[in-house]
């Protein structure tokens, strides 16, 4: 994921959070904000309650991996803030896949 695709605003995460609807499973909740803009950008969060750093960047390194491979299959214009849950701490690089990927798919 390039640096120009993200998004690292507070106040721009916290919008999205608490005015936009979102989807979710067990390991993810994903926020949809529609936009104008052709671009679409992603925004990852993930609580500090979850393990050490380590893992924490561990996982936001899946998650865009991930997002990278996916990207084509997201709908356009929209931007997306995918928090991760404390299930995700214990799961398997092809499990976090498969339910993102579910997510995707339900968002379409």
């Amino acid at each position: 994921m390039k640096r120009k695709e993200m998004i690292k605003a507070k106040k721009d995460f916290t919008d999205i959070i608490k005015n936009y609807p979102f989807v979710k499973n067990q390991y993810f909740i994903v926020y949809i904000r529609k936009k104008n803009i052709l671009q679409n950008n992603y925004g990852i969060a993930i609580s500090n309650k979850i393990g050490n750093a380590v893992l924490r960047n561990k996982i936001k390194r899946q998650v865009r991996n991930i997002i990278d491979e996916y990207k084509n299959m997201f709908p356009k214009n929209t931007d997306y803030i995918i928090m991760i849950r404390k299930t995700c701490a214990c799961s398997k690089f092809h499990i976090l896949k498969e339910n993102l990927y579910n997510l995707i798919k339900e968002i379409k």
